[in-house]
């Protein structure tokens, strides 16, 4: 039976992770408050939200601070991360995790499309990064963790938007990470592959699917939320402090 790292350095730390309410983000908000971590949240899904504040609550953990939130809408988002910090004290830990990968056929994509894909898929990131970077500054540091995606490595079909956008965060982050590294602001990127959260098992995983993954990956496993949260605990903690400017793929070897 496997046993996980605790890492003491995220003991009190404040976090904030978008898209927390379910899936890969609730993943990681429940094991950042089970680290100690100090935790808020947004996402616009609020019974999946409450519900995962109940459950980490009565797990004992330190309660995670939800605000409902559309990323989209930049200006509330950087205001629902002022009352966070507000509340919580100066926030340290940014998981830019929020995304939707909806399927999209070339001919029907549209400026308003696309304008929107970004926004979920990307925009959203650097703006979270602008707001969070002065508090980042006073305190010290921080470590921004962004997500990119496997799907423009393997050249998933129906995709090219996101996929647009998830390859961009790759050029983001080392950008940012050579921007801020003088403040000692960490930025890197975690490229899940593919995560069996409940949506994909839902709209994808078929016998066949699951068949060509397992030949795909030299691992033989499929790959589920905590994998990645907890890739995310260790680009948050002092135990990464010299890592920047990297992205790290966590898809039981399949790219």
């Amino acid at each position: 039976m496997p046993r996980f790292a605790t890492y003491s350095s995220l003991r009190g730390r404040v976090v904030l992770v978008s898209g927390g309410g379910s899936g890969i983000g609730a993943s990681i908000v429940e094991h950042f408050a089970g680290q100690g971590a100090r935790v808020g949240f947004v996402d616009i899904d609020e019974p999946a939200s409450r519900a995962l504040v109940d459950r980490s609550a009565a797990a004992g953990h330190p309660t995670p601070l939800f605000l409902p939130c559309d990323v989209r809408d930049v200006a509330a988002y950087q205001k629902a991360i002022g009352e966070i910090a507000a509340t919580l004290g100066p926030i340290t830990v940014l998981i830019n995790n929020a995304a939707r990968d909806d399927r999209h056929a070339l001919e029907d994509v549209t400026p308003a499309f696309w304008d929107e894909r970004i926004a979920v898929n990307l925009r959203h990131q650097y703006f979270a990064i602008q707001a969070v970077a002065p508090g980042m500054k006073k305190a010290g540091g921080g470590s921004v963790v962004n997500f990119s995606s496997v799907s423009y490595h393997a050249m998933t079909p129906r995709l090219s938007v996101y996929q647009a956008a998830k390859a961009a965060v790759i050029g983001m982050t080392r950008g940012l990470a050579r921007d801020l590294g003088g403040d000692a602001i960490r930025v890197n990127a975690i490229t899940p592959g593919w995560i069996m959260t409940q949506r994909q098992i839902d709209l994808w995983l078929t016998p066949e699917a699951e068949a060509a993954l397992m030949t795909a990956q030299c691992l033989k496993e499929k790959v589920y939320p905590p994998d990645i949260a907890r890739m995310a605990l260790w680009l948050a903690a002092d135990d990464s402090r010299l890592v920047t400017a990297q992205n790290f793929v966590v898809d039981g070897g399949r790219m």
